[in-house]
């Protein structure tokens, strides 16, 4: 679409095939925003868009992700509060006839199968290396291996037994992230013997947490993918299991450990076998329907008559729409 569209907290700068959100740094953004800096999200990974009211005279434009697109959503699990979801963008209630005409535009771009999960991530992961401090350890990525290093003061005695722990992403299955603003929040590694992968939403599996709740003894049991043997249970605490770091007050920040979650695991679905390819699905195939293009060309000047489009940007993004005929 080549226009911008400047909210609270975020900028929405939309292309041909993707849109890209950046974040600002002011004091008042959430940490998470301001740690993710900026992120190119193809149409291709939204399977639709909302426009809602929001608090105190907003409005709140809301493209939602397909399942197993974006490596950060699935590592989250949906545990991200509302307002730390990178996907909202909050708007002024005045503006809200704008935000309702990118709305539409953005429908117009989704793929065809996107209420479908994703095969793949098509959203990119924070880049390596990464690191943050935990309650019980430093946990450090390179891209290819995971480190977690015990500190005297946190850490249990069984991973004192067991010392300094370094996992190569090709070893392992999968991660659970429980966020440090739960109860017991901390990160797992999964190693390939002890849990599958889902391949049809390229997930970490966070339903292995099991009926003990995050941080406790429950069993992990979950089939696999392909309906495989079920994988073994996990019956360590995650103070006891040296594949884990525990988060706490001040340690393992949302805005750190999820961005490094993330990253982790788009590195271990990145060693996974890929499924069967499949033809890819064409966006926007053939010719738009006369009567979408006329409605939106209408609404395009109910815009330019109430100021909210300039004469140049209803010139262009009107011969686009006839273009498109």
């Amino acid at each position: 679409m080549g226009d911008v569209l400047a909210g609270i907290h975020a900028t929405w700068e939309f292309d041909t095939d993707s849109v890209l959100i950046r974040f600002e740094r002011g004091i008042r953004t959430p940490k998470l925003f301001q740690s993710l800096r900026e992120r190119r999200i193809p149409y291709a990974a939204l399977s639709s868009v909302t426009l809602t009211p929001g608090k105190r005279g907003t409005v709140v434009l809301r493209a939602v992700p397909r399942a197993g697109a974006d490596p950060l959503v699935e590592a989250a699990s949906g545990q991200l509060k509302e307002g730390c979801d990178p996907y909202r963008l909050v708007l002024p209630a005045e503006r809200e006839v704008l935000a309702e005409y990118y709305a539409d535009e953005l429908r117009a771009l989704l793929d065809p199968a996107s209420d479908e999960p994703a095969d793949r991530f098509l959203v990119a992961a924070p880049e390596a290396p990464m690191n943050f401090k935990a309650y019980d350890g430093r946990a450090g990525f390179d891209g290819e291996r995971v480190s977690f290093r015990w500190s005297w003061t946190g850490a249990s005695s069984a991973k004192w037994k067991a010392g300094d722990q370094t996992f190569k992403v090709s070893e392992l299955a999968g991660i659970v992230w429980r966020s440090p603003e739960a109860l017991d929040g901390y990160l797992r590694l999964l190693p390939r013997a002890a849990a599958p992968v889902d391949h049809r939403t390229g997930g970490s599996l966070g339903d292995l947490h099991g009926p003990g709740g995050p941080g406790g003894s429950g069993s992990a049991d979950g089939a696999s993918a392909d309906g495989g043997p079920v994988a073994a249970p996990v019956t360590r605490a995650a103070d006891q299991d040296p594949a884990a770091v525990l988060f706490g007050l001040g340690y393992g920040p949302v805005h750190e450990s999820l961005p490094f979650a993330a990253a982790v695991l788009e590195s271990v679905r990145r060693t996974q076998p890929a499924p069967a390819a499949s033809a890819p699905a064409l966006v926007n195939a053939g010719r738009r329907d006369p009567a979408d293009i006329a409605e939106r060309i209408h609404h395009l000047g109910e815009l330019h008559q109430a100021g909210l489009v300039t004469d140049a940007e209803y010139t262009a993004k009107k011969a686009q729409l006839l273009a498109e005929l």
